[in-house]
């Protein structure tokens, strides 16, 4: 499979029994040398690969009307198994399908619409040749993705696409290290192929990963993050300052949201406000309203913007402020977002 040697590598510690690993190390150059290595070994691939077979795969994926299952057994299960979930979360029908499985029911999910991509280094792998001719009963596209010249699932598939592999990595040349990554690199770009294909906006994405803090940003909406109804520290401007400490500090918000009889927004008094007040007023602070010290131009916002708008304009000039009072097309107040609460939602 190629002439490219195996770094060399001091493995004779490891024939002397558990007695000596306390003796074991990695060293700086070996390690180097094993990176240097995997990528000619992936070089080797790219350079090899064959791009209209890889173009004549990625359209038969794109134009299938159905579901593109992919199997594999081993460590190309695995694989097999992310690219099947790669493509699902870019909103492409697709499932793994296990060979066993399919062979004691799981073959019932495979229709005449449906792609089955067959992922195997040598292409002789005993469960998948048993699975070709159930699936192609079946009505199924066989794909094989495999990296041995002339293998017999090759031969048995619809069509093969052959993943150039030079060695593995490992010394031994056995250990599935490089065709693994071989395969997860062919199928992963396979996949943003047509994600590019299907022209995918962004906002699809997030709508597929709704956990996820792309997808919050591009999902969450300001009320579905504020605080409303009692959770807000609402007074009237005509209320005194020092008897509303209380609700000033108890809602969590560091201010003070001043309506009118209309539940109006007025203003907002923050507990900055009160330190200014108290240090400029001294004792005078008793007697003062909240409607006398409120800022009465506060940054608003409206329900429907996007939270990651909110955290956005909280951070725009002159000064970055930690809320914002949300309102109505009337100004009526309904909410409050908060930056503690949109980073605690994951913004």
């Amino acid at each position: 499979m190629g002439s490219l040697p195996p770094p060399h590598l001091d493995f004779s510690s490891a024939n002397h029994g558990n007695e000596h690993h306390h003796h074991q190390e990695i060293s700086k150059d070996n390690l180097l040398a094993l990176f240097k290595s995997q990528q000619d070994l992936l070089n080797y691939f790219f350079k090899h690969l064959d791009l209209s077979q890889t173009l004549d795969f990625s359209r038969i994926l794109l134009s299938t009307s159905g579901t593109v299952f992919f199997t594999g057994v081993g460590k190309s299960a695995f694989v097999a198994n992310k690219i099947s979930q790669t493509l699902i979360s870019l909103s492409f029908r697709s499932s793994f399908l296990s060979p066993l499985d399919a062979l004691h029911g799981d073959i019932g999910a495979l229709s005449s619409r449906d792609v089955l991509v067959l992922f195997s280094k040598s292409g002789s792998t005993e469960e998948l040749l048993r699975l070709v001719p159930c699936a192609k009963a079946r009505g199924a596209f066989l794909v094989s993705l495999t990296s041995v010249p002339g293998n017999p699932l090759a031969g048995v598939c619809d069509m093969n696409v052959h993943l150039p592999l030079q060695r593995e990595l490992c010394p031994f040349n056995l250990a599935p290290v490089t065709s693994t990554a071989i395969q997860m690199v062919f199928g992963d770009t396979i996949a943003v192929a047509l994600m590019a294909a299907r022209n995918l906006t962004k906002e699809e994405y997030g709508a597929n990963h709704p956990a996820g803090r792309i997808g919050k940003s591009l999902i969450f909406k300001v009320k579905d993050v504020m605080k409303k109804k009692e959770e807000l520290p609402v007074c009237k401007e005509g209320d005194l300052i020092m008897d509303q400490l209380v609700e000033l500090t108890s809602k969590g918000c560091g201010c003070l949201l001043v309506v009118d009889e209309h539940h109006r927004l007025i203003g907002t008094f923050t507990d900055g406000d009160l330190r200014r007040t108290l240090k400029a007023s001294g004792e005078a602070i008793f007697k003062l309203s909240v409607g006398e010290m409120c800022n009465r131009n506060p940054r608003t916002i409206g329900p429907e913007t996007m939270a990651v708008e909110a955290m956005k304009k909280m951070e725009s000039p002159p000064s970055p402020v930690q809320f914002l009072p949300v309102v109505n097309e009337d100004n009526t107040l309904i909410g409050i977002v908060t930056l503690h609460g949109l980073v605690s939602a994951g913004l």
